[in-house]
């Protein structure tokens, strides 16, 4: 990489979530790029109850109509219609869930819809075809590797690591090191669990605009680009 080319941050959060609304108001606020992973299906007439996380918090999913306003100005990707275990369900369900997840999010959005993360970071050879053969042009596993590009499968994307990870900075300053063309991390926004939390990650951000050697990119145009073996 070019000594004088930045480092490109990029982040995603997943599931259309509640706490997203304060999310997306802090990212806006600070100037920072992101992509949200949808499950259309999830998304009811009014916000619905999904689940007790660590059993500290409920967790609800926004209502559709609150969508659009949510996530005016930032990329949204696939995360299946449902939120299926893409290795507990025939071959045709997984179909049907990748390709009614993206056409349900392109009608919505009016946006392409180029990027995909698996629900819980699970997928195999055949369900990675799947996406791919659907028109994306990437998917987000779980796994963590810094620096996270290039990779050998696009459909099997790795990302420097989670935003809660102890060891975030290390593998920071470890992209930085190696030439990454980028640091890549995710999360959930219910993951935050205390005004602590927030405060940290807006310190976060905050760390990263002050970085003069990094600049927020777009999902997935800079993978595209990251991922480019060079010559």
């Amino acid at each position: 990489m070019n000594p004088d080319q930045k480092m490109i941050i990029l982040q995603c959060w997943d599931d259309g979530v509640t706490d997203d609304t304060r999310l997306t108001e802090l990212l806006k606020s600070k100037g920072a790029k992101a992509s949200f992973n949808l499950n259309l299906g999830l998304n009811l007439k009014e916000r619905s109850y999904s689940f007790c996380y660590k059993e500290k918090k409920d967790v609800y999913r926004l209502a559709r109509s609150e969508l659009l306003q949510t996530y005016e100005g930032f990329t949204i990707a696939n995360h299946c219609y449902e939120h299926p275990w893409a290795l507990k369900i025939s071959h045709e369900e997984w179909e049907q869930q990748v390709i009614d997840g993206r056409k349900a999010l392109q009608d919505l959005f009016q946006q392409p819809i180029l990027g995909f993360a698996y629900p819980y970071g699970q997928s195999d050879k055949r369900t990675a075809e799947v996406v791919a053969k659907a028109g994306h042009t990437y998917a987000r596993s779980c796994e963590n590797a810094t620096p996270c590009t290039p990779t050998p499968n696009a459909f099997s994307q790795a990302t420097d690591c989670h935003f809660h990870a102890p060891d975030f900075w290390e593998r920071y300053q470890k992209a930085k090191e190696t030439g990454s063309r980028v640091f890549y991390f995710w999360g959930h926004s219910y993951e935050f669990l205390s005004e602590e939390h927030w405060s940290s990650f807006s310190k976060t951000l905050d760390r990263i605009n002050n970085d003069p050697e990094t600049v927020w990119g777009d999902l997935p145009e800079s993978l595209a680009l990251a991922n480019k073996v060079q010559s």
